[in-house]
């Protein structure tokens, strides 16, 4: 309810939440060479970062959100130009994070730590590197086609919750206008030219973005999707109702499970849920348009595509 949301409160949870996740022990355990977070621990650590403050979410809305967030991921990977982008991305992620807090040195300089330490980490890898990167992301995301009314209404969802890639536009930085075929001879000469017709509209990108603290990334992924306001809806494609991937997740013994949720356990020591304090109750976000919504949802969700979060106390 507007009434209960003031911008002091937003501006609270923004700083719970940001504090927390850029919090220093989680930074260096997310920094350290491993393997890819399963869906269930990913689900986990998510909902401690959502709780972070005093907002509450009840289940069906934390899968919204959850839903949301890992669609909205899958696009902006899956329409990278190139590898190297990935970095672009998540670079304009942290530049909208520290407007959030722009007014807050102590979390800006938070924020900056980890920027410097991406930087430091990721810049010097190979295109090759990168592009396993990339690889081992949408092996990540490929089972998930959940639609997204944002990206139905601008049609790059289609209807059973697949992406549509785009046959115009910049081509990736470096790369040339598809168009033209050069035949050369043994010598390395050029001795024949031939062009065709792509169907599509490619235009060469005026410049590279910048990839150092401060600048003007110039890729547009990884922005605020919200910038016109609008309502926004998840919903499970057919293709999603039955996951077999999901099941055997569920059902498969994983040999490396013990090692994971000790992981977890350590990724989860640097995440604090606050707990209203003093006359304070704290106040409860839902995603839906009313509660009646909210309950409806949670009890026709699939039970395939239920998250079962860990909990873990890690704080012992």
């Amino acid at each position: 309810r507007v009434d209960e949301w003031t911008d002091v409160d937003r501006k609270r949870v923004m700083n719970d939440i940001i504090t927390t996740m850029f919090n220093k022990k989680f930074m260096e355990e997310l920094f350290k060479p491993q393997e890819l977070y399963s869906k269930k621990a990913l689900r986990t650590v998510y909902d401690r970062l959502a709780h972070a403050s005093i907002m509450r979410l009840n289940q069906a809305s934390m899968d919204k959100l959850y839903d949301l967030m890992t669609m909205a991921f899958k696009y902006q990977v899956l329409l990278c130009p190139r590898p190297r982008d990935i970095l672009l991305v998540t670079f304009n992620h942290l530049d909208a994070i520290k407007d959030f807090v722009s007014d807050s040195p102590g979390i800006l300089n938070q924020v900056d730590e980890t920027f410097r330490q991406l930087i430091e980490t990721y810049s010097r890898l190979s295109a090759g590197e990168l592009q396993l990167i990339r690889q081992t992301l949408l092996i990540f995301f490929q089972d998930m086609h959940i639609r997204v009314s944002i990206f139905l209404k601008d049609k790059v969802q289609n209807s059973n919750g697949r992406f549509v890639l785009p046959i115009s536009g910049p081509v990736p930085w470096g790369a040339e206008v598809p168009g033209l075929i050069r035949m050369f001879n043994r010598n390395g000469d050029e001795v024949r030219r031939t062009e065709f017709t792509t169907g599509g509209n490619y235009v060469t990108p005026q410049r590279e973005g910048s990839f150092e603290l401060y600048g003007d990334r110039v890729l547009k992924l990884g922005t605020n999707m919200y910038s016109v306001s609008r309502p926004v809806e998840t919903h499970m494609s057919g293709s999603s109702k039955n996951l077999t991937s999901h099941a055997k997740e569920n059902l498969a013994p994983n040999p490396l499970a013990k090692e994971e949720l000790n992981f977890l356990a350590r990724l989860l020591g640097g995440l604090e849920i606050k707990k209203p304090g003093g006359s304070e109750t704290g106040f409860r976000l839902n995603l839906f348009t009313t509660d009646e919504e909210e309950e409806h949802a949670a009890l026709t969700r699939p039970d395939e595509l239920s998250y079962k979060v860990v909990n873990i106390e890690a704080t012992q």
